[in-house]
């Protein structure tokens, strides 16, 4: 090999081995929520998810080369009542047993003016996916991104309510998901 093009490949090889090279957009668990609010015979019922992650390929400056995707871990829901949570395991709601993940997986990202986005994909929920836009606002803050909105789903689109849980006087279709996700190694906005 000359001399050149051994410089050539170790110039390559350095180009890919930088630390910008391999900088990937990462979830600050301590510092992101996943929240919802449900109404259970007209009285709101909040809880949250404990345990979730973002995969996430996204440049704001050129978002509609961006992928943006989300799992959560549905086992790990908490409302403050454990007995409640527990219900919520079983077959009639998340069946974690057979559906351990809820997931969202963008299909396309636009700009909606300055640091806003529609993002829209899918969202899988019991093995049901269905189609949602999802309003994200970004700001950004000492190399910390912060990525926030919030969205309705209706549960029985999802098939959450089996049986007597499926009439809406008790349990409301409609929940309201909120979420504030914290990540690092974003591009500028």
């Amino acid at each position: 090999m000359s001399l050149k093009n051994w410089m050539r490949w170790a110039a390559l090889a350095f180009a890919f081995a930088s630390p910008a090279a391999f900088a990937q957009i990462k979830l600050v668990p301590d510092k992101s929520e996943i929240t919802f609010t449900s109404k259970q015979m007209g009285a709101a019922v909040d809880g949250r998810f404990k345990r979730f992650d973002v995969q996430a390929d996204f440049n704001p400056r050129q978002p509609a080369g961006g992928k943006l995707g989300l799992t959560v871990e549905l086992a790990s829901v908490s409302i403050g009542a454990p007995e409640t949570e527990a219900e919520l395991a079983k077959a009639e709601w998340f069946d974690t047993a057979k559906f351990p993940k809820a997931t969202f997986q963008s299909t396309a990202i636009k700009a909606a003016g300055p640091g806003r986005f529609d993002v829209t994909g899918k969202l899988t929920i019991r093995g049901a996916a269905r189609d949602v836009v999802v309003p994200v606002t970004l700001t950004q803050a000492g190399g910390v991104s912060t990525a926030s909105g919030s969205f309705g789903i209706k549960r029985l689109a999802f098939g959450l309510g089996a049986s007597e849980w499926k009439d809406t006087s008790l349990v409301a279709d409609d929940v309201q998901v909120r979420f504030k996700l914290t990540l690092t190694g974003m591009g500028p906005l």
